[in-house]
């Protein structure tokens, strides 16, 4: 069956080949979507197939978001599909740990262009396209770290508290075109994440208490259909921790995530 003869919705999922953006996937192969399926490595090509057996059609696309041609290549495959995107989830993501005073810049440099650049330069195809047929849904992954300095992931937590903000700030331009947006703003959870960040040395490393992937998916996909504006993904002690930070002054909960995220000696 060919994507342009599917009666399914199509989805477009960023980041699709672990981990959360995984999951979400998953979620919509089950619940009766085709989907355009982005990752940068050639691991998407495989896990195609996860997909497939719920009845999807997929197109996998592997592609560098951090790289402006490799957003351009993810929406020409939606567009080359010749069909509508119903919803679209923006969730490609990365962080790296240690003190600023030692990380690397072109990482840095590379985890904005992904974390920030890339989010807005396919979230302005996704808009435009679902704003003209005044349909459509769009999920922006940010992270609990919006809520809180980050001190030892320096770059990520101000990344995620930019597309938190953007998302609600698109939510509102967009809500008299019919379009929705949700924000996901994940705990710890127990993906690959933090070891690729490089911080299997701290409190957050493989031995930690983590949130299962599969619920935050979850919780993420169920507040997306319901049109909400934003959801904690994780279970009770997260959601716990973002109204604690609500009340706490910045330098008290920079101390605090510390913690969690300073490398071992």
């Amino acid at each position: 069956m060919s994507t342009a003869s599917s009666r399914r919705p199509l989805a477009l999922v960023t980041g699709a080949s672990s981990g959360i953006g995984y999951e979400l996937a998953l979620l919509f192969a089950r619940n009766g979507y085709d989907l355009v399926a982005t990752g940068r490595s050639d691991k998407i090509h495989s896990v195609m197939a996860d997909f497939e057996q719920h009845g999807a059609h997929v197109v996998a696309v592997q592609a560098d978001l951090a790289d402006y041609e490799g957003v351009e290549d993810v929406w020409q495959a939606a567009e080359g599909t010749g069909r509508p995107v119903e919803a679209a989830v923006l969730n490609a993501g990365r962080s790296l740990g240690g003190a600023f005073l030692d990380t690397d810049l072109d990482e840095e440099l590379s985890i904005l262009s992904l974390n920030v650049t890339s989010v807005v330069h396919l979230a302005k195809r996704v808009a435009r396209h679902m704003a003209d047929r005044r349909r459509g849904r769009i999920l922006i992954t940010s992270s609990i770290s919006a809520t809180t300095p980050t001190p030892y992931e320096t770059v990520y937590g101000p990344s995620r508290a930019f597309t938190f903000m953007f998302a609600e700030t698109l939510r509102h331009e967009l809500k008299d075109h019919g379009v929705s947006v949700t924000a996901l703003l994940p705990g710890a959870t127990d993906s690959e994440f933090h070891s690729r960040a490089g911080m299997d040395n701290t409190a957050l490393g493989p031995e930690a208490k983590k949130n299962s992937r599969a619920e935050v998916a979850r919780q993420g996909f169920d507040a997306l259909m319901a049109g909400k504006d934003h959801v904690v993904g994780g279970d009770r002690a997260t959601k716990r921790s973002v109204l604690i930070n609500r009340m706490l002054s910045e330098p008290v909960k920079a101390a605090r995530q510390a913690r969690f995220t300073k490398p071992h000696d």
